[in-house]
């Protein structure tokens, strides 16, 4: 299942409000927690500092997060074109 934001800023209902308590290989109650905790982080204003903390401290660290990401994409199918679309 795709999880997208709609426009307005809100995960769609009709996934969140599924009758079927079956939560299989995805679980409906906790995407819908994580997407309320990251909605409330980001209402927050603590976005720009956690970037900020999250930057690397060193020449080394910087490598390391470079090399990290190269070897998470080589396992990877591709990136999701849907990400490109406008």
């Amino acid at each position: 299942m795709c999880l997208a934001w709609t426009e307005g800023g809100n995960f769609p209902e009709d996934v969140m409000q599924r009758k079927d308590k079956v939560e299989g290989e995805g679980s409906y109650s906790a995407t819908k927690g994580y997407l309320e905790r990251i909605k409330k982080f980001i209402k927050s204003g603590r976005t720009e500092q956690a970037a900020r903390d999250a930057a690397p401290k060193s020449e080394r660290e910087e490598e390391e997060m470079k090399q990290a990401e190269r070897v998470g994409k080589a396992k990877t199918k591709g990136e999701d074109p849907a990400l490109r679309k406008k």
